[in-house]
């Protein structure tokens, strides 16, 4: 299976929604803010100096992940999502290697990330990058239980 991560373009609004609402809606997770996001990602994340990127196998889109500048030397790993259908593949490594890599090449100091304790699998892939659980405070998220930073 070749696998390839590509940046965002507006076409491919429609399948970023989907993947993520897939994950929301499954562990009840989907709230207004989620919405807000999903429904412009283009000016809640890209036009505010964010990036976005889509997982593509066998000529689908198949997940995504996304960095939101909170502040400068500062971002948000958020919308990170792969379908059902491709998980276990590594394909979640290669989308967090390239946030990873593309907070380091900007410059950033600290990738922060708000989750839920339900999703096991997303915590250990985090740890795994180093991201180190921290005090929960302002979340954006009524549902987020959890917040992890990793320090650059």
């Amino acid at each position: 299976m070749d696998i390839k991560i590509i940046p965002y373009k507006k076409e491919h609004h429609d399948a970023f929604r989907q993947l993520n609402l897939e994950w929301l809606d499954l562990y009840n997770l989907t709230e207004s803010h989620d919405l807000m996001i999903l429904d412009d990602p283009d000016a809640t994340i890209i036009r505010r100096g964010g990036f976005i990127w889509m997982a593509e196998a066998d000529g689908n889109l198949v997940g995504s992940a996304a960095l939101i500048k909170e502040k400068d030397e500062e971002y948000e790993l958020a919308k990170m999502a792969v379908t059902a259908a491709y998980r276990g593949k590594g394909i979640s490594n290669l989308l967090i290697e390239k946030c990873i890599e593309k907070a380091r090449v900007v410059g950033a100091k600290k990738i922060s990330l708000f989750s839920n304790h339900q999703l096991q699998t997303a915590l250990s892939l985090y740890a795994k990058y180093g991201f180190r659980h921290v005090a929960l405070h302002n979340s954006p998220f009524e549902t987020a239980d959890v917040r992890m930073e990793l320090v650059l």
